[in-house]
């Protein structure tokens, strides 16, 4: 669901103007993109007469414009709006389509900064590492939004800590991992601040993980591997490389 796959031939001669991300889109495909990929934006304003008459005018897809209208004058879901483009797009499988499903309901009762942390996880899930500390680093720099729990905060202080870890930057990821500690308490983020410390102090391994930031992506395999290396196992491994641990 990452790249645009054409299906449809028809291409609309007036744009539809998405004002939420101002982008204009002209195909089926587009549209779709736009949605799948900016899930956590999806709410009731996706609904309206407007994209209907677009669909019908544009792209001459009369059929789902007349089921689009049928679901607005029946109250129905921003939901089941998307997905029943989606369907009629022919673009995505039965078991995709039930993903996307299960995402927009999570989605739909939750707050707009847990949509923000939501679209965050998405791209440090998908490796792009430096647009997801971005958007973590706007939610604990805000002013704390009082309708989350505090350990909320926690999980976003975690995360920015398992980020600063793919890039390999063990001191910033153990105090994003200490933050997280002294909110939620939860003792394997101590320990991971633990780790982190000590993978940045051990300068031989720290250097010869830091030679495949250049390979591929396989940083991410080696970062989890240190992730879990106890204290003994990194001992060993500084000491294969001509340094013990101190």
């Amino acid at each position: 669901m990452g790249s645009i796959i054409l299906c449809h031939k028809k291409k609309a001669r007036n744009a539809y103007e998405i004002s939420r991300i101002q982008r204009r889109i002209y195909t089926m495909e587009e549209l779709c993109y736009y949605m799948c990929n900016h899930l956590y934006l999806i709410d009731y304003t996706i609904m309206n007469q407007k994209l209907c008459d677009w669909l019908e005018e544009e792209l001459e897809l009369k059929e789902l414009a007349d089921n689009l209208r049928q679901t607005i004058a029946q109250n129905g879901s921003a939901e089941q709006f998307v997905v029943t483009i989606l369907a009629h797009s022919s673009i995505y499988t039965t078991a995709e389509l039930k993903q996307i499903q299960d995402i927009l309901e999570k989605l739909k009762n939750q707050k707009p900064i847990e949509k923000q942390k939501y679209k965050a996880d998405n791209l440090l899930e998908s490796g792009a590492v430096n647009q997801a500390i971005l958007i973590y680093q706007s939610i604990v720099q805000d002013e704390i939004d009082e309708s989350v729990d505090k350990k909320f905060y926690g999980r976003v202080y975690g995360c920015l800590g398992t980020a600063y870890g793919r890039m390999f930057l063990y001191q910033e990821a153990a105090k994003m991992y200490e933050a997280a500690f002294q909110i939620c308490e939860d003792v394997s983020m101590l320990e991971s601040t633990k780790l982190s410390f000590a993978v940045s102090n051990a300068s031989p391994l720290a250097k010869k993980a830091a030679k495949y930031e250049t390979v591929s992506n396989e940083e991410h395999a080696i970062a989890k591997i240190i992730y879990n290396l106890d204290k003994k196992k990194l001992a060993e491994m500084n000491a294969e490389l001509g340094r013990t641990e101190e």
